[in-house]
Parts: structure tokens; sequence; C-alpha cells
């Protein structure tokens, strides 16, 4: 049986990454850059005003002082979108607004509010430096300045950048489409009157959910009802995805169809145990097809052993396969608020709510921590990492995957 690291190493072997397309800035928030971006521009492109004043030459206020004004000609205005119609001389001045490019022959500028204006006039009593709130060209970005790597995800500041060098698309990586299929015969979807011994399909929902969260594209098979035919029916359906995650019907009961079905597509699988809990029987493998070759998981049929596997294995190989530089959630290490028990010989993965304390993160857990408590799930931040057969006390280290976004991390903090 394999341990956890040996069977992630096994999948993010044989996972290549997708080719890149060009989008829109408008739909690149999210993507995953697939480019190098370097500048071919200055930004800003020209000195400008950094204040609503009066452009001048710096050498022409020297003398000026306390009851010693030194008063100078306004020969003209010029506001943002526009340039000065000639050049400044000496004892001249332009009123200028924030933004706008400096005019030749300036090259400070006096804020309106240390002037007095009078007519055609402005006089001030108190010497400029040259670059006196002048934002200078190219102070934000050189021509030539490598900006943005692959595998960034791009956020709005990355697309103000792009758009600040004049980019209306760029390249990033494709998002993986996910096929995903529930199968059990007591399933029914969960606008459905419930029959005897049925109960509603919850794991379509959290794994299409975790798809999109992780960067997928993800396209529901439905439910397939413990039956060979059908299993393999709607697995050939999604086989037009890059790749297809199954829940159920992996164990080695009578009515695990679920490996026997995939081998039937001619998948060959890698192996169909891990070593740990929740979440013992995992199935991966891969699949030919016209499109090129599919991965396939088989994930267990619990809604919380369904979701750790699917953090643990899935979601590395979607990001790996969407150009993500680091394809793990992070780890922490934090303090146990309560004994955290991980009985048997298995690794565990305990759910915990993760607190702010004085000495950093402190772990709670979130109650039983059964594979079909999905509450427990629903009150995570973190997975407890434990060896099998041991119990944490209360105050003593534990470490922990974070399932939280980075901006909920902060704001746990």
């Amino acid at each position: 049986m394999l341990s956890v690291a040996e069977a992630l190493e096994r999948i993010l072997a044989r996972v290549l990454v997708l080719d890149r397309e060009s989008v829109p800035l408008d739909g690149a928030l999210g993507r995953v850059l697939a480019e190098p971006v370097v500048a071919a521009r200055e930004v800003p492109p020209w000195d400008n005003s950094s204040m609503d004043g009066y452009a001048v030459r710096a050498a022409d206020t020297r003398s000026a002082g306390a009851g010693r004004p030194v008063r100078l000609r306004v020969v003209g205005e010029v506001a943002a979108g526009t340039v000065a119609s000639r050049e400044l001389g000496p004892g001249q001045a332009y009123r200028i607004l924030t933004g706008a490019p400096l005019p030749r022959g300036s090259d400070a500028v006096v804020p309106q509010e240390d002037v007095r204006r009078d007519d055609h006039h402005v006089a001030l009593e108190k010497a400029v430096e040259p670059g006196a709130y002048v934002r200078p060209h190219g102070e934000d970005i050189r021509s030539g300045d490598r900006l943005l790597e692959p595998g960034l995800v791009l956020r709005p500041a990355a697309l103000g950048v792009l758009a600040a060098l004049g980019r209306a698309r760029v390249d990033v990586y494709r998002r993986p489409t996910v096929a995903v299929l529930s199968t059990g015969d007591e399933l029914v979807a969960p606008e459905a009157p419930l029959g005897p011994g049925q109960i509603p399909d919850s794991n379509t929902y959290t794994l299409c959910g975790l798809v999109a969260e992780a960067g997928g594209v993800p396209v529901s098979l439905g439910i397939a009802p413990d039956r060979r035919e059908q299993i393999i029916e709607r697995l050939r359906q999604g086989l037009q995805a890059n790749v297809i995650v199954s829940s159920a019907g992996v164990s080695v009961g009578d009515r695990d169809l679920v490996r026997d079905a995939a081998e039937a597509l001619g998948a060959r699988l890698d192996f169909w145990r891990v070593n740990m809990r929740p979440g013992k029987p995992l199935t991966f493998g891969r699949v030919a097809s016209e499109g090129g070759e599919r991965l396939f998981f088989g994930l267990p049929g619990n809604p919380v052993s369904s979701m750790v596997t699917f953090e643990l294995f899935v979601r590395p190989a979607l990001r790996r396969m969407g150009g993500h530089r680091v394809p793990e959630r992070p780890r922490v290490t934090a303090r146990a608020l309560a004994p955290i028990d991980n009985p048997g010989s298995r690794p565990g993965y305990l759910r915990v709510r993760l607190e702010p304390t004085p000495g950093g993160l402190g772990a709670q857990p979130t109650g039983e921590q059964g594979s079909g408590i999905l509450r427990s799930m629903l009150l995570a931040d973190g997975l407890a990492v434990l060896p099998g057969d041991t119990k944490v006390p209360a105050g003593g280290e534990v470490e922990v995957i974070l399932l939280l976004s980075d901006e909920a991390l902060s704001a746990q903090r």
C-alpha cells in the first residue's frame, strides 16, 4: 500500500502542463500566466506632475524668500491628456494639472497652494529644487524590465501592469476540464423526492466546486447506478475532458464496479489503495482516447473521504496541468487547542478549525471525524496531519495543510 507522498509522486509524474491560449485582459483574472512579460516601454512615458500647480524652471526660483517673492509670467495651461504648445522660457510658468506632461524647458512643479496668482503672473516666496513634484519617466517601469514570470496567477495588479504596457491580450495556460461522476443506487438529485434507502447526491456538488476552486472547468456526468455498462458509458462520455473524477465504487465490495469499468475502457491503473484515513480506497490511472491520454481518479464515496482525497491528489494534479508553480496547498505548524487523536495505524488527515493565538495559530478539532460527517469539512480551515496511533495533547504542535485562501488566512491572523 502506497504512502500519500508516494502516491502523489506517481500522479505528478504523469501530469503534463496543458498548452497555452491567448485571452483578453478582461478575461484573464485568476488565470495562470504562460509567458514572461518584458516591458517594451517606460511607465510613465514622460515626466509628469504629481500635483496641481505650476511648472517652472527651478533656476528661476533660487532668489525667492519670505518677503522676496519671485514673479513668473503664466504663459499657458497643460492638463492630463494634452501637451504644452511651446517650450517654457526664463521667467515663465505653465499652469499644470496632476498627471500632465511637463512642458519642455521646465524641471519642477510648485503646488498651487504655495503661490499667489494675479492675472497672468504667479508669485512664490520659496525656492524649489529641480525635480520637485515631478514623476520622472520610467519611475515605475523601465523598458527591458522583466516583470512577470510564467506560473504567476494573474491578480488585479498584474492586469494593471499589462494594461500600462499596452497589452490588450495575454498568454495563459488552458484550464483543465474535469468530468465528475457520482455512482451508487442510493443516490438521487438533491431536488428529487427520497425513496426508501436513498440519499441526496452531495459529492457531485462538492467535487465540482473543488474543481473550480483549483482552477479547472467542471463538467458533471450526473449519477450512474451500480450497473457496469452504465458506468462504462458515463466514463466514456468523460473522455472528452482532460481528467475524469468518479466517487464511490472503488473498494472491493460486490457493487464496487468503477475500477472494473475503467479497465474495460482501457484504463491502465497505477494504484488503488493509499495508506491514509479517511480515503484508503483510491484508484489512479490513465485512459487512452482520440484526444490524448486522460487521467482517471476513482475517489471513495464517503463525502469526507472524497473531499480529502481530492485535496491531496486531484487538486495538485489539476494545478500542475494548469501551469501553477506550486501545486500543493501550503502547510503551517499550529498548537493544538484541544487533544487531537488519530487512533489506528494509518496516517490521519483530521479536520481542524484554525484560530489566532498569541503565539501564532491554534488548531481546534471540528468535532466527530467520521468519513461521512460532511459538517466536519464545512467547519474546517485545515487538515491536521498525524501519524498512525498518535494523540497530540492540548498545547502540542501539529502540522496543518491549509484549506483557507491566502486572504482568509490573513484575516485569521
